[in-house]
């Protein structure tokens, strides 16, 4: 499927209210496990996709729109936030994601980026040229990656309990699996 803005759009505006019905009012347990060593919790997947927002994705869009393939994007740092924010209220992680999602989706439509805006260079710090077709079809994906890893961390804490069906769930084993 190639990159449609029209069709991008709508998954990014869904996910905000995914991640609250999947999340809000559940049991602190839930969101303090990850799927093991050097992975991340719900809590710290949340503050990441609130960075990507204010940090990441228009900003980046508004990067090649100014400067094209000339400067390279400021490189993104993923876990900018975990320290100060992971153990906030899980309603107001997902609030404060809302929120951002709200304005950058705002942005993104007052852009009234065309063909040739989404045909536009860039230059990220470690790909080299990409288009900014293939930065906003990032987003996308980003989100669906995070919305999997968000449902695995879930799965993982019944990685034991589910006993021998383990077998039949791929999505409680061990990432190596």
């Amino acid at each position: 499927m190639n990159f449609d803005l029209d069709s991008a759009v709508p998954v990014l505006a869904r996910t905000p209210a995914v991640l609250r019905e999947l999340l809000s009012g559940l049991h602190h347990e839930w969101m303090r496990g990850s799927e093991g060593p050097d992975t991340w919790t719900i809590r710290e997947i949340l503050v990441h996709l609130t960075n990507g927002e204010q940090t990441d994705w228009i900003p980046r869009a508004r990067h090649i729109l100014a400067f094209g393939a000339d400067s390279p994007f400021p490189p993104f740092d993923r876990t900018a936030g975990f320290a100060e924010r992971r153990e906030l209220p899980i309603d107001t992680l997902l609030e404060d994601f809302a929120d951002s999602r709200r304005v950058s989706l705002d942005t993104l439509a007052a852009l009234e980026l065309t063909a040739k805006d989404l045909a536009r260079e860039g230059r990220h710090p470690e790909f080299g040229r990409v288009t900014l077709a293939e930065h906003l079809a990032t987003w996308v994906a980003h989100d669906l990656t995070h919305l999997s890893q968000i449902v695995r961390v879930m799965a993982a804490q019944y990685r034991d309990a589910v006993g021998p069906w383990a077998a039949y769930l791929r999505v409680v084993r061990p990432l190596s699996s």
